[in-house]
């Protein structure tokens, strides 16, 4: 039997889950938080910021338990054992791995419009099949591929903190006024805010689907998902705090390609170089999603939740052939049927509910006292407050 490829390192996973991560999130939707949150853009980073990272040591114990494909599917199987709740569980995440890269997809027409005009619906079709063919090409090629990509997203977001260095001088005197909302009309805004900048944080749970790819996978997933999140993290808090220092809230919320224009606004040049890195940003984003839900189609298969034809792997590239097909068809549907928004908050609430069930599992779990040999560990505390936590953000939604 035709099995995946167990050759991804710890280095290389961190890019991936950075890849995904830091794609359509700030190069795109910073904007869109801007407009909720008004001046407050640093504490609705940091409501999402909490509420994924409570989530993010969740899935860090429970991939080390349980390091399959379909993670999630199977985590809330392990804890709360309904078949058909695991199933919808699965289902959710497809769903939103699908949404998410429509979404990403999206994004990737707003910087593309800084250099040539192309009908939106061609320029969908066209990168994501692209993406769709470098998926079913092979895990590895896809990793480098993912690696690559997310050096230069990096680079992008450290490129402008670089160039926008002298504003940072103005920040002390500021950030009282960022930080300190006095009204209850800005606290909604902070909480409308994070729960859009909550889709920029999304991305780590995709790095649990690729497990059964994964070298030494019980030691170094957790590992790199606590990394990811923290690098996210400190880059989206200095782009964030640079934005309100360069630029008005309301003129950020309505750029359809947000860090092109902090880039002419602090250098007073053409945004060539950040657009082009921003549109490298988005692709990878849908790259890498394309990847995780081929991955969870595969691996629901495997738990025979699925049809058997969904697990069937190539035998040269070992990649889920007929899964990476259906997956890149259903996004340029969405790609083309819905707005970014639109298609941002749903991915948000779809995962809110699956990371709400995927805390209560590892709960349950805990309260059993059902500790794997070996398995990095959590206290009982934080999959609590992570319930908590996405249970307020999608009230706040």
């Amino acid at each position: 039997m035709t099995t995946l490829r167990r050759v991804v390192t710890l280095p290389q996973i961190v890019f991936y889950g950075l890849g995904n991560i830091l794609g359509a999130g700030i190069y795109v939707l910073i904007g869109e938080v801007a407009a909720y949150s008004g001046m407050f853009i640093i504490l609705a980073f940091l409501v999402a910021a909490v509420t994924a990272g409570l989530t993010a040591f969740t899935y860090a114990e429970l991939v080390s338990r349980y390091p399959k494909s379909a993670g999630e599917a199977v985590y809330v199987q392990q804890g709360l054992g309904k078949r058909s709740l695991s199933i919808l569980v699965g289902l959710l995440i497809i769903l939103t791995g699908l949404v998410s890269a429509a979404t990403i997809a999206r994004g990737f027409v707003g910087y593309l419009g800084v250099f040539v005009q192309v009908p939106n619906w061609l320029a969908i079709v066209l990168v994501l099949c692209t993406l769709g063919f470098i998926a079913a090409w092979g895990i590895m090629e896809s990793m480098r591929t993912a690696v690559i990509i997310t050096l230069l997203e990096v680079a992008g977001l450290v490129m402008i903190l670089f160039i926008g260095r002298h504003y940072f001088v103005e920040l002390p005197g500021k950030l009282i006024s960022f930080i300190t909302p006095g009204t209850l009309q800005d606290w909604n805004g902070i909480m409308m805010g994070g729960f859009l900048a909550f889709y920029a944080f999304v991305g780590f749970e995709d790095m649990v689907n690729v497990a059964e790819e994964v070298k030494d996978v019980e030691r170094n997933l957790p590992i790199a998902i606590i990394i990811t999140l923290g690098i996210a993290t400190l880059l989206y808090l200095g782009v964030g705090s640079l934005a309100l220092l360069v630029v008005s809230p309301e003129e950020l919320g309505g750029n359809d390609a947000p860090m092109a224009h902090i880039y002419t606004i602090i250098t007073g040049k053409d945004p060539y170089l950040i657009s082009i890195i921003s549109l490298f940003a988005v692709i990878n984003g849908a790259l890498i999603q394309i990847i995780m839900v081929s991955r969870v189609l595969y691996g629901m298969s495997s738990q025979q939740w699925m049809p058997a034809w969904f697990g069937q792997i190539h035998q040269r590239a070992r990649t889920p052939i007929n899964a990476t097909l259906v997956v890149v068809i259903t996004i340029i549907i969405l790609a083309l049927a819905f707005p970014l928004v639109s298609l941002a908050k749903a991915t948000s609430y779809l995962l809110l509910v699956v990371f709400a069930l995927v805390n209560l599992s590892l709960f349950v779990i805990k309260l059993r006292k059902n500790n794997e040999p070996g398995a990095f560990t959590v206290p009982i505390i934080i999959p609590l407050f992570g319930v908590i936590s996405c249970l307020v953000l999608l009230l706040a939604g």
